[in-house]
């Protein structure tokens, strides 16, 4: 974690979570509450999603990962589902033109498999075009869910051991960890969930062991701004993280 300055309020030194999670939540039930058709929720996310990216970049936070849509959103109505794969389209076509002066890695984790072959080839593109940026690494979680994560780094580590590459005495917690979509990158620190919804929803269920979760009640994903995710981080500041420790 790194040290950003002084806290306004305590005027002692602040440490920035060196890695934020944010479960994006609360977009249908905004657009309820004006009205509007749900995927105007969705839009209105996402051009809150592109703010808070940026900011995240400009206060120096390392990665950030995202959960964007999971592996049980496809039960949603097809029409919902549908206009949310042109949205995700839009915006990867977005990205490919506006992130390129940004200074954000850009990476996409979850099965992807199960997307439009347009959409995967702009993912990596996407991918590709950022992956010489130094700044905040994104991870955009996609058809991603921690348990299908976790049977998926078991089956690769199985073939290894079928194809006599390891043993199984050889499966340890960083092996695990070197087979998720996150390897090699450090566990998150923080997890925001907007929207009054106190569940982790089957996001990344190895990597938050040790995470900080702040709960937001009384704010919709859509409305989250800077000053939010500064207080989510000021939480964080004041809790004692032991690790099991003393």
């Amino acid at each position: 974690m790194g040290i950003i300055g002084r806290s306004k309020n305590t005027k002692a030194e602040r440490l920035l979570p060196e890695h934020i999670g944010i479960i994006m939540d609360g977009n249908g039930r905004w657009a309820k509450k004006r009205g509007m058709p749900r995927m105007a929720g969705h839009r209105a996310g996402a051009q809150r999603f592109r703010v808070i990216t940026r900011y995240c970049n400009k206060i120096g936070i390392k990665y950030l990962t995202v959960y964007a849509f999971s592996t049980e959103n496809w039960k949603r109505p097809k029409e919902e589902v549908d206009a949310l794969m042109g949205l995700f389209f839009d915006y990867l076509e977005e990205a490919l033109r506006d992130f390129r002066e940004e200074n954000i890695r850009t990476r996409f984790i979850g099965d992807r498999s199960a997307f439009s072959d347009k959409i995967q080839a702009l993912m990596g593109e996407a991918e590709e075009l950022s992956s010489d940026k130094t700044g905040l690494v994104l991870n955009i979680a996609m058809n991603y869910g921690g348990k299908p994560e976790l049977v998926t780094a078991f089956r690769n580590i199985a073939a290894k051991i079928s194809a006599g590459e390891v043993s199984p005495e050889d499966i340890d917690e960083q092996m695990i960890s070197d087979h998720l979509y996150t390897a090699g990158q450090p566990e998150p620190d923080l997890i925001i969930r907007p929207s009054g919804e106190y569940r982790t929803s089957n996001f990344m269920v190895w990597q938050s062991a040790y995470s900080e979760y702040v709960f937001m009640d009384n704010i919709l994903w859509p409305d989250f701004s800077e000053k939010d995710l500064e207080k989510a981080i000021d939480i964080y500041n004041h809790r004692n993280r032991r690790y099991g420790g003393v």
